[in-house]
């Protein structure tokens, strides 16, 4: 069925302040809306306050509400006139105090039997908010499902989102009853020690339940939930929901120390698109640097690098706002976002209809271990997707021409015989640590009997032979930094040790004193670091140490090198799309029948950043058999400028004169 919300989106959430409701024009909200490039927007509607007159009991109204008129309906209108779709948000999370010493049974209760209590220092004369239960009445029957049947018979609204319907500890009477029903046994006094599908079970038995209600009411209405990088499993949410959102948040006030990770919004969206046959997700990106800086914005330079992976990976970008545009104080923020939705208007008709199309795959396991690859091939301008382990085990690993299997994931039956089809198929595969399963031993060319090191410090890795692959670029070092256990293995007779390991030379307390003491007791070993083992018509390269934490914790320059060669070696030399290594250019690759779409973002320089840093010249080449057509044009999406196309060997070469925050290169077929 062709709907709105299959189509792409562009979506701005004014965050509004109750204090503010006076300050809403809907007629100008929506013209600023439509001049900042938005054709849909997130509204608030009910839940912890309503903004429309309830009559819904325990329904909290916005006390700043217009009297003589029904703002949510006027401002549904004017968005409606502008062919803007107007998405309610409703967060039923937390209710006013009010609410407890009414309904007390509906509330989050630690294991003390106290509720949760937020904003008990806040300055102001404001009531307290406490928590809800997930299972309790206030996000059932008690107050939600009503909310949204008002809702949903009053005003003409086109989707619905789910703000913050996260799952916390409760010890209340309702939860240890569920406890004992689902499995038997009393509700630990510690939260640690609930059952690990606890808190899903939870959350998806009272989103079932709304989605459910929603559905009776009005089918037509799509419902948008949250997904998370790192511990939901996207099946069980887009169950429930027809649209998937994500909230890499850029939280500069963490300190310099903590800062995000640049990859946060790639990853998110990558994880996001691997849901076949579902819309793309949203990535919210917050235009603050912190909720407690909420009223100020994210430095220009840093706010468009971190917008801009998102569409660039192939997701849909929903702008995050504190205010409506004339309560916002930083008017740096309506200019980044009016700029960026510029720019996704242009590149929105070429990514219709298209797929990633990359030759490297990594196998997300929400851990440091997948971190560190995933940084690697950002910042070495590998084209990658993300698969999850039970996707590999469905037989999507067969699309790529080498898969990266990070250390720490759990090798099931089902997965292990997936990934030995794979290479047997002709696949190749790189796996980081050695699996906790003998069977697995012939495959990665080891013996089965293997130990495990102490932690290492002041060794090294050393490369063996001359002018092997692995070395590419580092030919006039023999030795790279290793640090970390390591699990001594012994390859078998035909298994390649192209990298062996250089043992400490001295305990840290001594490596520098004195330096006349420093030389190496052994210079070189027969224990490997890399082996590389034929597998019928495929290869397995086996890092039997923790790679991905030394480029997570230290960022040298050799081991994403290091990371780059192993890529290229075992794609066959080069991949499909290369382009000429530039330090924070990360690239994307997508495809349909009538040709290729190449995104490059651009976040050179120190963060967060202060100025978006201009890359010149760069050189792109594309493989003549990947491309398996003869390109027609080639164009820069951003500036319209149209770029030529040279013919060399067995590949198409493109130069981009200049390079800003983000471009996209359409090769049409």
């Amino acid at each position: 069925m062709d709907v709105w919300w299959k189509k792409p989106l562009r979506i701005i959430q004014p965050n509004l302040q109750v204090r503010d409701t006076a300050l809403i024009d809907p007629s100008r909200l929506a013209a600023q809306l439509e001049e900042m490039g938005a054709n849909t927007v997130v509204f608030n509607v009910g839940g912890i306050y309503a903004w429309y007159p309830t009559e819904v009991p325990f329904h909290k109204q916005n006390e700043y509400l217009p009297a003589d008129r029904d703002l949510l309906r006027d401002v549904i209108d004017a968005c409606h006139k502008r062919g803007i779709r107007f998405i309610a948000r409703f967060d039923f999370s937390k209710a006013e105090d009010a609410v407890y010493q009414q309904r007390p049974q509906w509330f989050v209760r630690d294991a003390a039997g106290e509720p949760q209590v937020l904003g008990a220092k806040r300055p102001g004369a404001w009531s307290l908010l406490m928590s809800t239960c997930t299972n309790g009445d206030y996000r059932r029957d008690g107050v939600a499902v009503p909310v949204i049947k008002e809702v949903l018979a009053r005003y003409p609204i086109d989707g619905i989102f789910f703000n913050n319907p996260n799952f916390l500890p409760c010890f209340c009477d309702r939860c240890k009853r569920k406890y004992l029903n689902y499995y038997g046994e009393k509700l630990p006094e510690n939260a640690s020690e609930f059952q690990k599908d606890w808190a899903t079970r939870c959350l998806k038995d009272n989103i079932d339940y709304l989605h459910q209600a929603i559905q009776r009411e009005a089918s037509q209405i799509p419902l948008i939930l949250y997904y998370n990088l790192y511990k939901d499993n996207l099946d069980d949410r887009a169950a429930t929901a027809e649209m998937l959102c994500t909230e890499p948040q850029d939280v500069l006030s963490l300190g310099h120390r903590h800062i995000p990770e640049f990859w946060k919004p790639a990853l998110s969206i990558k994880l996001g698109r691997t849901l076949p046959d579902y819309p793309n997700p949203f990535g919210i990106v917050h235009s603050c640097p912190g909720m407690d800086w909420r009223h100020t914005g994210l430095p220009p330079a840093e706010y468009r690098f971190w917008l801009c992976q998102i569409t660039a990976n192939g997701g849909q970008i929903w702008h995050s706002l504190t205010g409506v545009p004339d309560t916002i104080t930083d008017k740096r923020i309506l200019e980044v976002v009016k700029e960026h939705n510029a720019m996704v208007q242009k590149v929105e008709p070429y990514m219709t209809g298209t797929e990633p199309d990359n030759q490297v795959a990594l196998i997300w396991n929400a851990a440091t271990s997948a971190e560190g690859w995933a940084e690697a091939f950002l910042e070495q301008q590998v084209p990658f997707d993300v698969l999850l382990p039970e996707q590999v085990e469905a037989g999507r690993l067969k699309h790529y021409q080498a898969a990266v299997i990070p250390e720490a994931l759990a090798w099931n039956d089902a997965f292990t015989d997936a990934v030995k089809r794979y290479a047997s198929e002709g696949g190749s595969l790189i796996v980081e640590g050695v699996p906790d399963r003998e069977d697995v031993s012939d495959f990665l060319g080891i013996e089965p009997e293997t130990y495990t090191s102490e932690p290492l410090i002041a060794s090294y890795m050393r490369f063996e032979g001359a002018a092997h692959p692995l070395q590419r670029k580092l030919e006039q070092t023999e030795l790279i930094p290793h640090r970390g256990k390591v699990t001594y293995c012994r390859p078998l007779p035909d298994t390649e040790v192209p990298i062996t390991l250089v043992p400490p030379f001295s305990p840290l307390e001594s490596v520098g004193a004195p330096p006349e003491r420093a030389s190496m007791a052994v210079r070189r070993t027969e224990i490997p670091l890399v082996m590389h083992a034929r597998c019928a018509r495929g290869r397995v390269v086996l890092l039997p140490f923790s790679f991905s934490q030394l480029i997570q914790e230290y960022k040298l320059g050799d081991h994403y090198q290091l990371v780059r060669n192993l890529i290229d070696y075992m794609a066959g030399g080069s991949l499909a799309v290369e382009v000429d290594h530039a330090p924070g250019v990360q690239v994307t690759v997508f495809r349909k029948t009538d040709g290729v779409l190449i995104h490059l973002v651009n976040g050179a320089g120190r963060r967060p950043l202060t100025a978006n840093l201009v890359q010149r010249q760069l050189s792109v080449s594309i493989d003549k058999a990947w491309l398996n057509s003869t390109p027609v044009q080639a164009t820069a999406v951003m500036t319209g400028e149209s770029l030529s196309l040279k013919e060399e060997a067995q590949r198409w070469h493109i130069t981009l004169p200049e390079l800003g925050v983000w471009e996209a290169i359409w090769i049409r077929l």
